[in-house]
């Protein structure tokens, strides 16, 4: 299949039509229309330098709530007094701390300062949502995303210390499950968060979710 390129127009092809490998589309642009649109039609970016590139991967890897899975140690962490859970408190510095903090087998990353501004954006809209771990008064974990109807839409996430990462994740998908979300978006395969309960799902089944959600959302 083609690699579409985008013009001025806000409008996707269909997401079935990406590559084997999942990549839909390059160009355009990080505007908000631009990133809901792609959000609302089982699209993201993801992508180092230029130009921009858009993906749908098949089989998408997702979490429901209630499937989620916390190990007997993670409950200790969890009754503990060690972190600190809050939302939405620290949006920026979240997104800072998921470009700088180094991965294994991973040399860049995706998250520059157009994306850090142009998910800021959402966040003052209302869209983008962060999720955060701290120790005293030290932000030492998180994760942020996109949080249209009844989806959530994971970016990234990070730890500084041990458990971090678990605990904000943790807590912020029974914070979603409170709040009626009933699927979270995880991207592609990651062995922890497989740990936490993820799964894979067709493609075909996660559209017809967000078809569903979208009609609900208007």
């Amino acid at each position: 299949m083609p690699i579409f390129v985008l013009d001025d127009s806000l409008s996707f092809p269909p997401a079935a039509a990406a590559e084997a490998d999942g990549l839909l589309a390059i160009g355009g642009d990080l505007s908000p229309e631009r990133l809901l649109n792609a959000y609302r039609s089982g699209i993201f970016p993801w992508y180092e330098g230029d130009p921009i590139l858009w993906w749908s991967p098949d089989p998408r890897f997702v979490l429901i709530p209630q499937e989620l899975r916390i190990s007997k140690s993670m409950r200790t962490v969890l009754n503990q007094s060690k972190f600190r859970f809050t939302t939405n408190t620290a949006f920026r510095l979240v997104m800072e701390n998921c470009r700088n903090v180094r991965r294994a087998n991973q040399d860049g990353t995706w998250i520059n300062e157009n994306m850090i501004n142009a998910y800021s954006q959402l966040h003052q809209q209302g869209y983008a949502f962060s999720a955060e771990a701290w120790e005293k008064d030290e932000l030492v974990g998180g994760l942020y995303g996109i949080w249209i109807g009844k989806a959530f839409f994971g970016e990234s996430m990070f730890s500084l210390k041990s458990n971090a990462s678990k605990f904000a994740f943790i807590k912020w998908v029974q914070f979603l499950q409170k709040k009626g979300v009933q699927l979270i978006d995880c991207q592609v395969y990651t062995e922890h968060l497989e740990s936490l309960g993820a799964r894979m799902v067709s493609r075909e089944s996660f559209l017809e979710f967000l078809a569903l959600n979208n009609k609900a959302e208007a």
